[in-house]
């Protein structure tokens, strides 16, 4: 019979790591005698980062003395004490090829559900002193698993486990565990996963997701790395905004692109290394070229050159139209939201809907400072009048009352109070770009408005917001050359962030060397298992170290544990 042989408890507290403080409650330690189990902790025991662990369908993890075992053998360890791996639960058997997802189990007076896997992190590597450790407890089939409590009460070491309803499906922890972290999974098992109530709302998104991109798989880019384009016009659209023709050298249509694409552009000024920076698509984007419009920013060397300077006839080196924030067929209404430079995209998915002879209804919302802010606005306005049943809604903040009325706009900034007050149809697609206190206000305006939050999309143009869990007291700096030596490997680029270092032979990773440069990053097990850290890879190649557990699509690179094999390009 199953044996409780220890219940561990611990408080979040603050650890360095890497230069850093990382806020953790991975430091369980045993309880003496009985234990209060509560709907969302035992008592004296907590989590420091709650959108990862806890919670009530995480909370409380178990532990098997078998995997323990495994480990000691593994590593040739003799000092593991219950606890270091985080569990709440040491238990002696249910292990995690037999107990499945939905079993309960009574454990003195509690009752508890298994609901998921052990969540992949960093933090049960620094607490047992081996960073790969969340790679290996997936790789070896021995995650743990979560509970939540069915029914409080006391538990103690030396409690029976008996189990008290077997969970439909018979989908074990481990397999469940493979179907998300490692290659080669069945999209039937997917399914079955999805038809397990007591499986974690948070691992069924994940199995949705993954079946949506196993029936339609992404497209890859039209070419590889960086190709010759050939400037045939340079337009100022107004003081500050130039749009760029580009065709193929030899005539021939380039590929089409998707509607809110983006091109990725090494620019020729005189810099070593030359600067990369990424414009949206800003035109139809089947018109076999493309036109991308960049605003001059002040200081701005690169979109300086780029309106100033670029000619007819001079050729860019250029990749391919990549980006997720793209138009989606359908046959409910589009909301087309902007503010400032940020309506080239959505200009472009406006192209696309009058290129198609749609009948969408189709809401074109913008806010600019007045009309010499306002590109494309003629171009915007004949678009939309050509469209069956289209709204047009123009916001001007600093204009005087003759340029509203002859713009026909409102007086002020596009607010959240002021979206919400247009009355959008709540049934719509929704598709964002601008600065992103813009695109965060009106990502809750249109969800206020009634609006499915997954129909809502947004796009930024520059760095993605970071995803570093646990992380506490950090100082948001702009990205700069790490300190010390430069190094003396491949030239790393990071697009977004507009700067490119030689890779340092004492980082393990490109992800170390992004950290050392505070270009922001997304992470979470920094051991190649999660895929938190795909990136876009523009150009080059990389060698990886560890392995990752399953390669990232073609086209990208999970930055954890890749090294540059040659100079590389990340869209990052």
């Amino acid at each position: 019979m199953p044996t409780l042989l220890s219940v561990n408890v611990g408080m979040p507290k603050d650890v360095p790591w890497q230069g850093r403080n990382v806020r953790t409650g991975v430091w369980k330690y045993p309880v003496q005698g009985p234990a209060m189990v509560r709907r969302l902790n035992i008592d004296g025991d907590g989590q420091g980062d709650t959108a990862g662990h806890g919670g009530e369908q995480r909370a409380v993890l178990v532990y098997q003395l078998q995997s323990y075992r495994h480990w000691q053998r593994h590593f040739g360890r003799d000092d593991l004490g219950y606890g270091q791996f985080g569990e709440n639960l040491t238990v002696d058997g249910l292990l995690d090829d037999e107990v499945c997802i939905g079993d309960r189990y009574r454990i003195g007076e509690a009752e508890f559900e298994v609901t998921q896997p052990r969540v992949t992190c960093y933090r049960v590597g620094m607490r047992f002193g081996e960073p790969e450790l969340a790679a290996l407890l997936v790789s070896h089939h021995r995650p743990g698993f979560y509970m939540r409590v069915v029914r409080e009460g006391h538990i103690q070491a030396g409690d029976r486990i008996v189990r008290t309803r077997t969970g439909p499906g018979a989908l074990s922890v481990a397999a469940t565990d493979a179907l998300l972290y490692l290659p080669g999974r069945d999209p039937a098992k997917l399914r079955l996963a999805l038809d397990v109530p007591a499986l974690s709302p948070g691992w069924q998104g994940s199995f949705r997701e993954l079946l949506a991109a196993g029936s339609e798989p992404a497209p890859r880019p039209a070419w590889d790395g960086f190709r010759t384009l050939r400037v045939t016009d340079v337009i100022a659209e107004n003081t500050t905004v130039s749009s760029i023709r580009l065709t193929a050298p030899d005539g021939s249509p380039l590929p089409a692109a998707r509607a809110g694409q983006y091109l990725t552009l090494r620019v020729p000024v005189p810099t070593d290394p030359a600067p990369v920076r990424s414009y949206s698509l800003s035109a139809a984007p089947d018109a076999g070229s493309y036109r991308i419009s960049v605003k001059h920013e002040p200081h701005g060397t690169a979109s300086g050159y780029l309106t100033t300077r670029l000619r007819p006839g001079a050729e860019l080196q250029v990749a391919a139209p990549r980006g997720d924030f793209v138009y989606a067929e359908g046959s409910g209404p589009v909301l087309l939201v902007s503010a400032g430079i940020g309506l080239t995209p959505v200009l472009s998915m406006l192209h696309e809907l009058v290129a198609q002879g749609s009948k969408r209804e189709v809401w074109w919302i913008h806010g600019a400072r007045g009309p010499r802010e306002h590109p494309f606005a003629a171009e915007a306005h004949d678009l939309i009048a050509s469209l069956p049943d289209a709204h047009e809604h123009l916001f001007y903040s600093a204009a005087t009352p003759e340029e509203r009325q002859r713009a026909h706009a409102t007086s002020g900034r596009l607010t959240k109070d002021r979206l919400i007050a247009l009355s959008v149809p709540a049934d719509a697609t929704a598709y964002i770009c601008g600065p992103a206190s813009f695109m965060a206000d009106m990502q809750q305006a249109l969800a206020e408005a009634g609006i499915d939050p997954t129909h809502i999309h947004t796009e930024l143009f520059g760095a993605l917001a970071a995803i570093n869990p646990g992380l506490t007291g950090q100082t948001v700096r702009a990205p700069h050359k790490p300190p010390g030596p430069p190094g003396t490997g491949p030239l790393v680029t990071f697009a977004r962030s507009g700067i490119a270092v030689p890779f340092d032979d004492s980082s393990r990773s490109v992800l170390e060397l992004a950290d050392a440069c505070d270009v922001p990053t997304r992470w979470s097990c920094r051991t190649g298992v999660c895929h938190t850290c795909v990136t876009p890879l523009l150009s080059g190649t990389v060698t990886y170290s560890p392995d990752p557990l399953e390669p990232p699509p073609a086209g990208e690179v999970l930055i954890c544990c890749a090294r540059p094999g040659a100079d590389i390009v990340l869209d990052m």
